[in-house]
Protein backbone atom coordinates (compact mmCIF):
# COMPACT_ATOMS: atom_id res chain seq x y z
CA UNK A 1 0.00 0.00 0.00
CA UNK A 2 1.41 3.39 -0.97
CA UNK A 3 1.95 6.02 1.68
CA UNK A 4 -0.41 9.03 1.57
CA UNK A 5 1.23 11.94 -0.17
CA UNK A 6 1.64 15.29 1.52
CA UNK A 7 -0.10 18.25 -0.11
CA UNK A 8 2.08 20.74 -1.96
CA UNK A 9 3.04 23.77 0.11
CA UNK A 10 0.71 26.77 -0.17
CA UNK A 11 1.91 29.56 -2.47
CA UNK A 12 3.94 31.94 -0.31
CA UNK A 13 2.73 35.21 -1.82
CA UNK A 14 -0.96 34.38 -1.57
CA UNK A 15 -0.55 32.96 1.94
CA UNK A 16 1.19 36.14 3.09
CA UNK A 17 -1.52 38.29 1.52
CA UNK A 18 -4.22 36.22 3.23
CA UNK A 19 -2.45 36.45 6.59
CA UNK A 20 -2.15 40.24 6.52
CA UNK A 21 -5.73 40.61 5.29
CA UNK A 22 -7.02 38.57 8.23
CA UNK A 23 -4.88 40.51 10.69
CA UNK A 24 -6.26 43.79 9.33
CA UNK A 25 -9.84 42.57 9.59
CA UNK A 26 -9.42 41.13 13.09
CA UNK A 27 -6.61 43.19 14.64
CA UNK A 28 -7.36 42.05 18.20
CA UNK A 29 -7.10 38.37 17.26
CA UNK A 30 -3.46 37.33 17.02
CA UNK A 31 -2.55 34.11 15.25
CA UNK A 32 1.19 33.74 14.83
CA UNK A 33 2.41 33.37 11.28
CA UNK A 34 3.88 29.92 11.90
CA UNK A 35 0.60 28.66 13.36
CA UNK A 36 -1.27 30.35 10.51
CA UNK A 37 0.72 28.26 8.01
CA UNK A 38 0.20 25.06 9.99
CA UNK A 39 -3.56 25.61 10.15
CA UNK A 40 -3.64 26.37 6.44
CA UNK A 41 -2.07 23.02 5.58
CA UNK A 42 -4.25 21.21 8.15
CA UNK A 43 -7.53 22.53 6.77
CA UNK A 44 -6.41 22.02 3.18
CA UNK A 45 -5.97 18.33 4.04
CA UNK A 46 -9.51 18.21 5.49
CA UNK A 47 -10.92 19.68 2.30
CA UNK A 48 -8.68 17.54 0.08
CA UNK A 49 -10.09 14.37 1.65
CA UNK A 50 -13.62 15.38 0.60
CA UNK A 51 -12.90 17.13 -2.69
CA UNK A 52 -12.74 15.55 -6.15
CA UNK A 53 -9.45 14.76 -7.83
CA UNK A 54 -7.41 17.67 -9.07
CA UNK A 55 -7.78 19.97 -6.05
CA UNK A 56 -5.37 22.91 -6.18
CA UNK A 57 -4.43 25.60 -3.71
CA UNK A 58 -6.06 28.14 -6.02
CA UNK A 59 -9.42 26.37 -5.79
CA UNK A 60 -9.06 26.14 -2.00
CA UNK A 61 -8.19 29.83 -1.62
CA UNK A 62 -10.93 30.93 -4.03
CA UNK A 63 -13.66 29.33 -1.92
CA UNK A 64 -12.15 30.15 1.48
CA UNK A 65 -14.20 32.21 3.96
CA UNK A 66 -11.03 33.86 5.17
CA UNK A 67 -12.22 35.72 8.27
CA UNK A 68 -14.33 32.82 9.52
CA UNK A 69 -11.42 30.45 8.92
CA UNK A 70 -8.95 32.70 10.72
CA UNK A 71 -11.32 33.14 13.66
CA UNK A 72 -11.82 29.39 13.96
CA UNK A 73 -8.07 28.70 13.88
CA UNK A 74 -7.45 31.32 16.57
CA UNK A 75 -10.16 29.73 18.73
CA UNK A 76 -8.43 26.38 18.33
CA UNK A 77 -5.29 28.08 19.65
CA UNK A 78 -7.31 29.33 22.64
CA UNK A 79 -7.10 33.03 21.83
CA UNK A 80 -9.55 34.71 24.24
CA UNK A 81 -10.30 37.56 21.81
CA UNK A 82 -11.17 35.05 19.15
CA UNK A 83 -13.68 33.35 21.47
CA UNK A 84 -15.22 36.73 22.26
CA UNK A 85 -15.59 37.38 18.54
CA UNK A 86 -17.12 33.94 17.98
CA UNK A 87 -19.67 34.49 20.75
CA UNK A 88 -20.54 37.83 19.13
CA UNK A 89 -20.95 36.32 15.64
CA UNK A 90 -24.34 37.02 14.10
CA UNK A 91 -26.27 34.59 11.94
CA UNK A 92 -27.47 35.51 8.48
CA UNK A 93 -31.25 35.24 8.25
CA UNK A 94 -32.28 36.82 11.57
CA UNK A 95 -29.06 38.66 12.45
CA UNK A 96 -29.23 37.18 15.94
CA UNK A 97 -26.21 36.13 17.96
CA UNK A 98 -24.85 32.66 17.27
CA UNK A 99 -25.54 31.56 20.84
CA UNK A 100 -29.17 32.67 20.51
CA UNK A 101 -29.52 30.82 17.19
CA UNK A 102 -28.28 27.64 18.88
CA UNK A 103 -30.74 28.13 21.73
CA UNK A 104 -33.55 28.54 19.20
CA UNK A 105 -32.55 25.24 17.61
CA UNK A 106 -32.47 23.60 21.04
CA UNK A 107 -36.03 24.82 21.67
CA UNK A 108 -37.17 23.10 18.47
CA UNK A 109 -35.25 19.93 19.26
CA UNK A 110 -36.39 19.68 22.90
CA UNK A 111 -39.80 21.40 23.08
CA UNK A 112 -41.01 22.29 26.59
CA UNK A 113 -37.82 21.04 28.25
CA UNK A 114 -35.99 24.16 29.45
CA UNK A 115 -33.29 22.24 31.28
CA UNK A 116 -32.47 20.09 28.26
CA UNK A 117 -32.49 23.11 25.96
CA UNK A 118 -29.90 24.96 28.03
CA UNK A 119 -27.85 21.83 28.60
CA UNK A 120 -27.78 21.04 24.88
CA UNK A 121 -26.14 24.37 24.07
CA UNK A 122 -23.67 24.18 26.97
CA UNK A 123 -22.68 20.63 26.05
CA UNK A 124 -22.12 21.63 22.43
CA UNK A 125 -19.84 24.52 23.39
CA UNK A 126 -17.85 22.21 25.65
CA UNK A 127 -17.10 19.91 22.71
CA UNK A 128 -15.88 22.62 20.35
CA UNK A 129 -12.33 22.09 21.61
CA UNK A 130 -12.65 18.78 23.48
CA UNK A 131 -13.15 15.49 21.66
CA UNK A 132 -16.42 13.68 22.29
CA UNK A 133 -14.55 10.38 22.60
CA UNK A 134 -10.91 9.22 22.58
CA UNK A 135 -9.43 9.51 19.13
CA UNK A 136 -12.20 11.71 17.72
CA UNK A 137 -11.61 15.19 16.33
CA UNK A 138 -13.02 18.21 18.23
CA UNK A 139 -15.84 19.98 16.44
CA UNK A 140 -13.96 23.16 15.58
CA UNK A 141 -11.01 21.17 14.20
CA UNK A 142 -13.34 19.72 11.52
CA UNK A 143 -14.03 23.12 9.94
CA UNK A 144 -12.23 23.57 6.61
CA UNK A 145 -13.12 27.20 5.91
CA UNK A 146 -15.10 26.40 2.77
CA UNK A 147 -18.43 27.66 4.10
CA UNK A 148 -19.55 30.37 6.58
CA UNK A 149 -18.66 29.39 10.14
CA UNK A 150 -21.88 30.32 12.00
CA UNK A 151 -24.31 28.40 9.72
CA UNK A 152 -21.89 25.46 9.74
CA UNK A 153 -21.85 25.39 13.56
CA UNK A 154 -25.66 25.55 13.67
CA UNK A 155 -25.91 22.66 11.22
CA UNK A 156 -23.37 20.58 13.18
CA UNK A 157 -25.27 21.36 16.39
CA UNK A 158 -28.54 20.21 14.85
CA UNK A 159 -27.12 17.02 13.35
CA UNK A 160 -25.26 16.16 16.54
CA UNK A 161 -28.37 16.37 18.71
CA UNK A 162 -30.62 14.71 16.13
CA UNK A 163 -28.18 11.78 16.13
CA UNK A 164 -28.35 11.58 19.91
CA UNK A 165 -32.15 11.73 19.87
CA UNK A 166 -32.36 8.97 17.31
CA UNK A 167 -30.00 6.72 19.27
CA UNK A 168 -31.99 7.11 22.50
CA UNK A 169 -32.82 3.62 23.79
CA UNK A 170 -36.49 4.44 24.38
CA UNK A 171 -37.05 5.43 20.76
CA UNK A 172 -37.85 3.00 17.98
CA UNK A 173 -35.44 3.23 15.08
CA UNK A 174 -37.34 3.40 11.79
CA UNK A 175 -34.85 3.60 8.93
CA UNK A 176 -37.61 3.57 6.33
CA UNK A 177 -38.69 6.97 7.60
CA UNK A 178 -35.23 8.41 8.20
CA UNK A 179 -35.42 12.17 7.79
CA UNK A 180 -32.43 13.09 9.93
CA UNK A 181 -29.47 11.80 7.95
CA UNK A 182 -26.25 13.84 8.20
CA UNK A 183 -26.38 16.71 5.75
CA UNK A 184 -24.01 16.69 2.78
CA UNK A 185 -20.77 18.57 3.42
CA UNK A 186 -20.74 20.49 0.16
CA UNK A 187 -24.17 20.35 -1.46
CA UNK A 188 -24.35 22.47 -4.59
CA UNK A 189 -26.10 25.73 -3.66
CA UNK A 190 -28.24 25.50 -6.79
CA UNK A 191 -29.62 22.12 -5.77
CA UNK A 192 -30.18 23.22 -2.19
CA UNK A 193 -32.29 26.14 -3.40
CA UNK A 194 -34.16 23.91 -5.86
CA UNK A 195 -34.81 21.39 -3.09
CA UNK A 196 -36.16 24.03 -0.68
CA UNK A 197 -38.58 25.31 -3.30
CA UNK A 198 -39.80 21.79 -4.16
CA UNK A 199 -40.01 20.71 -0.51
CA UNK A 200 -42.05 23.74 0.50
CA UNK A 201 -44.46 23.03 -2.36
CA UNK A 202 -44.73 19.42 -1.14
CA UNK A 203 -45.38 20.52 2.44
CA UNK A 204 -48.13 22.78 1.13
CA UNK A 205 -49.99 19.74 -0.23
CA UNK A 206 -50.21 17.97 3.15
CA UNK A 207 -53.55 17.81 4.90
CA UNK A 208 -53.86 18.19 8.66
CA UNK A 209 -53.59 14.46 9.34
CA UNK A 210 -50.39 14.18 7.31
CA UNK A 211 -48.91 17.30 8.88
CA UNK A 212 -49.68 15.98 12.34
CA UNK A 213 -48.17 12.58 11.53
CA UNK A 214 -44.99 14.14 10.17
CA UNK A 215 -44.74 16.45 13.16
CA UNK A 216 -45.18 13.71 15.74
CA UNK A 217 -42.57 11.57 14.04
CA UNK A 218 -40.11 14.43 13.47
CA UNK A 219 -40.70 16.92 16.27
CA UNK A 220 -41.30 14.44 19.08
CA UNK A 221 -39.44 11.40 17.67
CA UNK A 222 -42.50 9.27 18.46
CA UNK A 223 -42.72 5.68 17.29
CA UNK A 224 -45.61 4.48 15.13
CA UNK A 225 -47.01 2.66 18.16
CA UNK A 226 -46.97 5.83 20.28
CA UNK A 227 -48.67 7.81 17.53
CA UNK A 228 -51.37 5.17 17.21
CA UNK A 229 -52.05 5.52 20.97
CA UNK A 230 -52.24 9.30 20.75
CA UNK A 231 -54.57 9.30 17.74
CA UNK A 232 -56.56 6.19 18.76
CA UNK A 233 -56.00 4.42 15.46
CA UNK A 234 -54.46 1.06 14.59
CA UNK A 235 -50.66 0.97 14.33
CA UNK A 236 -50.95 -0.58 10.88
CA UNK A 237 -52.88 2.48 9.72
CA UNK A 238 -50.08 4.76 10.92
CA UNK A 239 -47.54 2.53 9.16
CA UNK A 240 -49.40 2.73 5.84
CA UNK A 241 -49.87 6.50 6.15
CA UNK A 242 -46.17 6.92 6.95
CA UNK A 243 -45.12 4.89 3.91
CA UNK A 244 -47.43 6.85 1.61
CA UNK A 245 -46.20 10.16 3.01
CA UNK A 246 -42.56 9.23 2.49
CA UNK A 247 -43.16 7.84 -1.01
CA UNK A 248 -45.05 10.95 -2.07
CA UNK A 249 -42.31 13.16 -0.68
CA UNK A 250 -39.58 11.35 -2.62
CA UNK A 251 -41.67 11.15 -5.78
CA UNK A 252 -42.82 14.78 -5.87
CA UNK A 253 -39.51 16.37 -4.87
CA UNK A 254 -37.50 13.89 -6.94
CA UNK A 255 -39.48 14.60 -10.10
CA UNK A 256 -39.03 18.34 -9.56
CA UNK A 257 -35.25 18.06 -9.18
CA UNK A 258 -34.99 15.70 -12.14
CA UNK A 259 -36.97 18.09 -14.32
CA UNK A 260 -34.46 20.82 -13.42
CA UNK A 261 -31.51 18.70 -14.56
CA UNK A 262 -30.45 16.64 -11.53
CA UNK A 263 -27.68 14.22 -12.55
CA UNK A 264 -26.50 12.96 -9.16
CA UNK A 265 -26.35 9.27 -8.31
CA UNK A 266 -28.49 9.18 -5.16
CA UNK A 267 -31.33 11.65 -5.28
CA UNK A 268 -33.17 9.90 -2.45
CA UNK A 269 -30.27 10.31 -0.02
CA UNK A 270 -29.96 13.97 -0.97
CA UNK A 271 -33.67 14.62 -0.35
CA UNK A 272 -33.73 12.84 3.00
CA UNK A 273 -30.56 14.58 4.15
CA UNK A 274 -31.73 18.07 3.22
CA UNK A 275 -35.24 17.49 4.53
CA UNK A 276 -34.23 17.42 8.19
CA UNK A 277 -32.92 20.99 8.17
CA UNK A 278 -36.04 22.31 6.46
CA UNK A 279 -38.53 20.52 8.72
CA UNK A 280 -37.00 21.77 11.93
CA UNK A 281 -37.60 25.37 10.84
CA UNK A 282 -41.09 24.99 9.39
CA UNK A 283 -43.75 26.64 11.60
CA UNK A 284 -46.32 24.05 10.52
CA UNK A 285 -44.32 21.50 12.52
CA UNK A 286 -43.74 23.65 15.59
CA UNK A 287 -44.68 22.27 19.00
CA UNK A 288 -47.44 24.88 19.46
CA UNK A 289 -49.01 24.17 16.07
CA UNK A 290 -48.97 20.42 16.64
CA UNK A 291 -50.53 20.88 20.09
CA UNK A 292 -53.29 23.03 18.57
CA UNK A 293 -54.04 20.43 15.89
CA UNK A 294 -54.27 17.69 18.51
CA UNK A 295 -56.49 19.85 20.71
CA UNK A 296 -58.96 20.33 17.87
CA UNK A 297 -59.38 16.55 17.92
CA UNK A 298 -59.58 16.38 21.68
CA UNK A 299 -56.16 14.71 21.87
CA UNK A 300 -53.06 15.45 23.94
CA UNK A 301 -49.52 14.13 23.93
CA UNK A 302 -49.94 13.00 27.53
CA UNK A 303 -51.85 10.00 26.23
CA UNK A 304 -48.63 8.56 24.87
CA UNK A 305 -47.00 8.36 28.30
Amino acid sequence: MSEPTSPPPPPAARSALLYHYCRLQLPSVVLRKRRFGEHLVRTYKIFEAKAPEGLSWDSYFNALYAIDWYLCCACLDNDSRAWEALFATRTGRSDCLLIDALRARAVRLYPRDDEKQEGAVAEFWSHLLVSESPGSVPILARYDGQRPLAPWLIRVFQNWHVSMLRSHPTLQALPEDDIALPLPERADARWHDAFVSAALDWLGTLNEQETMLLGLRWRYRMSQRDISHVLDVHEGTISRQTDKLRDRCLDQIGKRLTSEGWTGDDIEAFILAELGSLLIDDPRLSADHLTAMLARRGKTLEKSA
